[in-house]
């Protein structure tokens, strides 16, 4: 038999960078676009508002970005932890986080993994967010910060190509983190993600502990100790 509990799992500093980080990407996206085809679309005033904007949106998204960094960095030392897949992720968590997202979710089966305040990422979102906090934000601010005046970066523009290859280069990165963004979004409504990202509680289920037991060998389960399902199949096989 199970309970509800909450736990605590998204704290304040963190759920401010979130939104803030989310609202300077939403606008860059859209005043990159207008500046990419100002001819096609008119979301701002005119296309030096458009600029102003997208430069404006880029310092507070890079600002964001050092404080984010920082906070997990320095201040709660577990950067390292959430975001880098360890050995059993790259094993087992991944195949058994895509088939829950590919096919498990739609058959109604409860997903491998459940956040903890110490292990928020399931292996797909580690993997994910190593990615994209790791290398591709840091290139598109790198582009961003060339493009944005060009003529005392003149030196770094040329060693990259000229200023067309970092346009591109731009634009390409850019289109990537949409990309994750629309996937982003989407796989947060296939589980109870955007409430802790809002209030930073979330209730889970409370389940009995059990050790694992190095006999009992369940039909389709890899041994993923810390995954709560493998625990209840163990539980279950042994009140059979």
């Amino acid at each position: 038999m199970s309970e509800k509990t909450r736990i605590y799992l998204q704290p304040w500093p963190i759920r401010i960078w979130h939104w803030i980080n989310a609202s300077g990407i939403i606008i860059l996206i859209l005043s990159g676009a207008q500046i990419r085809f100002p001819e096609t679309l008119s979301i701002f005033s005119s296309y030096k508002s458009a600029i102003e904007v997208h430069n404006t949106a880029g310092i507070i998204v890079a600002i964001s970005f050092s404080f984010w960094f920082f906070y997990y960095k320095m201040v709660k030392n577990t950067l390292d932890k959430l975001y880098i897949p360890d050995e059993e992720d790259i094993k087992h968590g991944l195949v058994r986080q895509l088939l829950y997202y590919c096919f498990w979710y739609f058959l109604g089966r409860p997903s491998p993994y459940h956040a903890t305040p110490d292990h928020k990422f399931n292996p797909m979102q580690k993997s994910a967010y190593l990615a994209v906090m790791f290398v591709l934000m840091p290139l598109v601010g790198l582009t961003g910060i060339l493009l944005l005046n060009v003529t005392p970066l003149r030196v770094l523009v040329l060693m990259w190509g000229g200023i067309k290859v970092i346009v591109a280069l731009h634009f390409l990165l850019a289109c990537s983190l949409l990309a994750f963004l629309c996937t982003h979004v989407y796989l947060a409504t296939l589980g109870d993600y955007i409430k802790p990202m809002l209030i930073g509680w979330e209730d889970v289920e409370e389940h009995e502990e059990v050790e694992p037991a190095p006999e009992v060998v369940i039909p389709g389960y890899r041994p993923v100790r810390h995954y709560p399902e493998y625990e209840r199949a163990l539980l279950e096989q042994r009140h059979s």
